[in-house]
Protein backbone atom coordinates (compact mmCIF):
# COMPACT_ATOMS: atom_id res chain seq x y z
CA UNK A 1 0.00 0.00 0.00
CA UNK A 2 1.69 3.58 -0.96
CA UNK A 3 0.58 5.92 1.62
CA UNK A 4 1.35 9.95 0.85
CA UNK A 5 2.46 8.96 -2.98
CA UNK A 6 0.60 11.49 -5.23
CA UNK A 7 0.51 10.90 -8.84
CA UNK A 8 1.66 13.00 -10.98
CA UNK A 9 -0.71 13.99 -13.90
CA UNK A 10 1.85 13.65 -17.17
CA UNK A 11 1.20 16.86 -19.65
CA UNK A 12 -0.87 16.11 -23.00
CA UNK A 13 1.21 15.72 -25.63
CA UNK A 14 0.41 18.93 -28.53
CA UNK A 15 2.68 16.96 -31.30
CA UNK A 16 0.73 16.68 -33.89
CA UNK A 17 -0.24 13.11 -35.11
CA UNK A 18 1.20 12.02 -38.64
CA UNK A 19 -2.17 11.00 -40.03
CA UNK A 20 -3.46 14.77 -38.99
CA UNK A 21 -0.39 16.52 -40.70
CA UNK A 22 -0.90 14.27 -43.53
CA UNK A 23 -4.44 15.59 -43.81
CA UNK A 24 -3.24 19.21 -43.55
CA UNK A 25 -0.61 18.36 -46.48
CA UNK A 26 -3.35 16.98 -48.15
CA UNK A 27 -5.94 19.96 -47.36
CA UNK A 28 -3.03 22.58 -48.82
CA UNK A 29 -2.19 21.25 -51.86
CA UNK A 30 -5.82 19.99 -52.76
CA UNK A 31 -6.34 23.85 -52.13
CA UNK A 32 -3.28 24.63 -54.54
CA UNK A 33 -4.74 22.37 -57.14
CA UNK A 34 -8.20 23.79 -57.12
CA UNK A 35 -7.14 27.26 -56.94
CA UNK A 36 -5.43 26.81 -60.01
CA UNK A 37 -1.80 27.89 -58.02
CA UNK A 38 -0.58 24.52 -59.30
CA UNK A 39 -1.41 23.74 -62.82
CA UNK A 40 -2.06 21.22 -64.73
CA UNK A 41 0.86 18.92 -65.82
CA UNK A 42 3.23 20.65 -63.07
CA UNK A 43 5.43 18.40 -60.88
CA UNK A 44 5.03 18.19 -56.94
CA UNK A 45 8.50 17.75 -55.72
CA UNK A 46 8.44 16.00 -51.93
CA UNK A 47 11.33 17.94 -51.07
CA UNK A 48 10.25 21.03 -52.01
CA UNK A 49 6.72 20.52 -50.16
CA UNK A 50 8.12 19.40 -47.11
CA UNK A 51 10.17 22.32 -47.41
CA UNK A 52 7.43 25.14 -47.77
CA UNK A 53 4.97 23.12 -45.08
CA UNK A 54 8.02 22.46 -42.77
CA UNK A 55 7.39 19.04 -42.28
CA UNK A 56 9.32 15.49 -43.49
CA UNK A 57 8.44 14.05 -46.48
CA UNK A 58 6.34 11.11 -44.93
CA UNK A 59 3.46 13.18 -44.51
CA UNK A 60 3.76 14.39 -48.19
CA UNK A 61 4.34 11.05 -49.87
CA UNK A 62 1.08 9.99 -47.77
CA UNK A 63 -0.82 12.92 -49.23
CA UNK A 64 0.48 12.80 -52.89
CA UNK A 65 -1.43 8.99 -52.40
CA UNK A 66 -3.98 10.58 -51.19
CA UNK A 67 -4.58 13.04 -53.96
CA UNK A 68 -3.25 10.45 -56.61
CA UNK A 69 -6.91 8.46 -55.54
CA UNK A 70 -8.84 11.37 -55.19
CA UNK A 71 -7.69 12.04 -59.13
CA UNK A 72 -5.99 15.65 -58.71
CA UNK A 73 -2.69 13.91 -58.94
CA UNK A 74 -0.92 11.64 -61.06
CA UNK A 75 2.18 9.67 -60.15
CA UNK A 76 4.35 9.49 -63.79
CA UNK A 77 7.13 6.94 -64.47
CA UNK A 78 10.54 9.09 -63.34
CA UNK A 79 8.62 12.25 -62.60
CA UNK A 80 6.84 10.91 -59.68
CA UNK A 81 4.00 12.73 -58.47
CA UNK A 82 2.27 15.58 -60.94
CA UNK A 83 -0.99 17.25 -61.19
CA UNK A 84 -3.12 15.64 -62.82
CA UNK A 85 -4.25 16.94 -66.69
CA UNK A 86 -7.74 15.65 -68.24
CA UNK A 87 -8.21 15.98 -71.75
CA UNK A 88 -11.75 17.27 -72.76
CA UNK A 89 -13.13 14.06 -73.44
CA UNK A 90 -11.94 12.97 -70.07
CA UNK A 91 -13.90 15.74 -67.87
CA UNK A 92 -17.00 15.08 -70.38
CA UNK A 93 -16.94 11.51 -69.06
CA UNK A 94 -16.61 12.94 -65.47
CA UNK A 95 -19.47 15.12 -65.47
CA UNK A 96 -21.47 11.92 -67.52
CA UNK A 97 -20.59 10.00 -64.17
CA UNK A 98 -22.19 12.84 -61.79
CA UNK A 99 -24.91 12.90 -64.11
CA UNK A 100 -26.04 9.06 -63.85
CA UNK A 101 -24.93 8.80 -60.18
CA UNK A 102 -26.72 12.03 -58.87
CA UNK A 103 -29.76 11.31 -61.47
CA UNK A 104 -30.51 8.06 -59.29
CA UNK A 105 -29.81 9.25 -55.83
CA UNK A 106 -32.25 12.39 -56.36
CA UNK A 107 -34.91 9.87 -57.54
CA UNK A 108 -34.41 8.01 -54.55
CA UNK A 109 -34.67 10.58 -52.42
CA UNK A 110 -37.43 12.40 -53.52
CA UNK A 111 -39.86 10.44 -52.18
CA UNK A 112 -37.98 10.97 -48.61
CA UNK A 113 -37.55 14.81 -49.07
CA UNK A 114 -38.77 17.07 -46.27
CA UNK A 115 -39.97 20.43 -46.05
CA UNK A 116 -36.99 20.40 -43.69
CA UNK A 117 -34.96 19.07 -46.32
CA UNK A 118 -35.79 21.77 -48.61
CA UNK A 119 -35.46 24.47 -46.21
CA UNK A 120 -31.84 23.07 -45.29
CA UNK A 121 -31.27 23.23 -49.05
CA UNK A 122 -31.99 26.98 -49.60
CA UNK A 123 -30.80 28.38 -47.14
CA UNK A 124 -27.70 26.47 -48.45
CA UNK A 125 -28.21 28.22 -51.82
CA UNK A 126 -28.43 31.80 -50.80
CA UNK A 127 -25.11 31.15 -49.17
CA UNK A 128 -24.23 29.90 -52.20
CA UNK A 129 -25.30 32.77 -54.09
CA UNK A 130 -24.25 35.21 -51.72
CA UNK A 131 -20.46 33.80 -52.20
CA UNK A 132 -20.75 34.09 -56.02
CA UNK A 133 -20.72 37.72 -55.57
CA UNK A 134 -17.40 38.40 -54.22
CA UNK A 135 -14.33 37.20 -55.96
CA UNK A 136 -12.69 36.73 -52.13
CA UNK A 137 -14.65 33.57 -51.52
CA UNK A 138 -13.96 31.43 -55.14
CA UNK A 139 -12.25 28.90 -52.98
CA UNK A 140 -15.37 28.36 -51.28
CA UNK A 141 -17.57 28.13 -54.60
CA UNK A 142 -17.09 24.45 -54.73
CA UNK A 143 -17.50 23.49 -51.08
CA UNK A 144 -20.80 25.11 -51.75
CA UNK A 145 -21.99 23.77 -54.39
CA UNK A 146 -21.75 20.16 -53.14
CA UNK A 147 -23.21 20.95 -49.52
CA UNK A 148 -26.23 22.36 -51.95
CA UNK A 149 -26.21 19.35 -53.94
CA UNK A 150 -25.34 16.78 -51.39
CA UNK A 151 -28.26 18.16 -49.05
CA UNK A 152 -30.91 16.91 -51.89
CA UNK A 153 -29.57 13.34 -51.80
CA UNK A 154 -29.04 12.90 -48.28
CA UNK A 155 -32.70 11.48 -48.19
CA UNK A 156 -32.03 8.76 -50.45
CA UNK A 157 -29.81 7.23 -47.38
CA UNK A 158 -27.47 6.21 -49.63
CA UNK A 159 -23.94 6.76 -47.46
CA UNK A 160 -21.72 5.12 -49.35
CA UNK A 161 -22.75 6.66 -52.92
CA UNK A 162 -22.91 9.95 -51.42
CA UNK A 163 -19.33 9.52 -50.44
CA UNK A 164 -17.94 8.68 -53.86
CA UNK A 165 -19.92 11.30 -55.41
CA UNK A 166 -18.31 13.98 -53.04
CA UNK A 167 -14.80 12.47 -54.14
CA UNK A 168 -16.03 13.12 -57.81
CA UNK A 169 -17.28 16.25 -57.20
CA UNK A 170 -13.68 17.64 -55.66
CA UNK A 171 -12.38 16.24 -59.42
CA UNK A 172 -14.92 18.86 -60.86
CA UNK A 173 -14.52 21.61 -59.05
CA UNK A 174 -11.32 23.14 -60.70
CA UNK A 175 -13.42 23.21 -63.87
CA UNK A 176 -16.45 24.27 -62.30
CA UNK A 177 -14.35 27.02 -60.74
CA UNK A 178 -12.78 28.13 -64.38
CA UNK A 179 -16.19 28.11 -65.73
CA UNK A 180 -17.82 30.42 -62.62
CA UNK A 181 -14.43 32.59 -63.10
CA UNK A 182 -13.93 32.75 -67.18
CA UNK A 183 -17.84 33.03 -68.12
CA UNK A 184 -18.58 35.15 -64.83
CA UNK A 185 -21.80 33.70 -65.05
CA UNK A 186 -22.00 33.85 -61.66
CA UNK A 187 -26.27 34.67 -61.74
CA UNK A 188 -26.83 31.86 -64.09
CA UNK A 189 -25.23 29.27 -62.04
CA UNK A 190 -27.71 30.40 -58.98
CA UNK A 191 -30.47 30.64 -61.26
CA UNK A 192 -29.72 27.14 -62.38
CA UNK A 193 -29.50 25.60 -58.76
CA UNK A 194 -32.71 28.08 -58.15
CA UNK A 195 -34.82 26.11 -60.89
CA UNK A 196 -33.04 22.85 -59.70
CA UNK A 197 -34.59 23.16 -56.31
CA UNK A 198 -37.82 24.30 -57.56
CA UNK A 199 -38.34 21.10 -59.36
CA UNK A 200 -37.48 18.90 -56.23
CA UNK A 201 -40.59 20.54 -54.69
CA UNK A 202 -42.81 18.80 -56.83
CA UNK A 203 -41.77 15.93 -55.05
CA UNK A 204 -41.73 14.84 -58.43
CA UNK A 205 -38.60 12.04 -58.92
CA UNK A 206 -38.79 11.61 -62.51
CA UNK A 207 -38.85 15.51 -63.41
CA UNK A 208 -36.23 16.41 -60.62
CA UNK A 209 -33.86 13.35 -61.88
CA UNK A 210 -34.21 14.89 -65.41
CA UNK A 211 -33.88 17.67 -64.31
CA UNK A 212 -30.40 17.15 -62.55
CA UNK A 213 -29.07 14.96 -65.47
CA UNK A 214 -29.68 18.24 -67.69
CA UNK A 215 -27.76 20.41 -65.12
CA UNK A 216 -25.09 18.59 -65.13
CA UNK A 217 -24.39 17.29 -68.29
CA UNK A 218 -25.15 21.22 -69.64
CA UNK A 219 -22.13 22.20 -67.41
CA UNK A 220 -19.89 19.15 -68.80
CA UNK A 221 -20.59 19.82 -72.53
CA UNK A 222 -19.34 23.37 -71.72
CA UNK A 223 -16.94 23.26 -69.63
CA UNK A 224 -15.11 20.47 -72.65
CA UNK A 225 -15.46 22.93 -75.10
CA UNK A 226 -14.27 25.74 -72.74
CA UNK A 227 -11.07 23.78 -71.91
CA UNK A 228 -10.84 22.43 -75.53
CA UNK A 229 -10.64 26.19 -77.16
CA UNK A 230 -8.44 27.40 -74.22
CA UNK A 231 -5.68 24.26 -75.24
CA UNK A 232 -5.80 24.88 -78.73
CA UNK A 233 -5.25 29.22 -78.22
CA UNK A 234 -1.97 28.01 -75.78
CA UNK A 235 -0.85 25.80 -78.29
CA UNK A 236 -0.79 28.04 -81.42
Amino acid sequence: MNVGTETVAQPKSTAIPRQSLAAAVVERLREKILSGELQEGEQLRQEAIAAEFDTSRIPVREALSHLAGEGLVKIVGNRGAVVAALSPDEIMQLFETRAVLEKYMLAQAIPNITEVDLRQAEDILVRYEQSLEHDSEVKSWGRWNWSFHSALYAPANRSVMLSFLNTLNMQCDRYTRLHLIVTRDLRSAGKAHRELLDVCRTRNPVAAADAVWRHIMDAGEYLKELIQNRRQHRSI
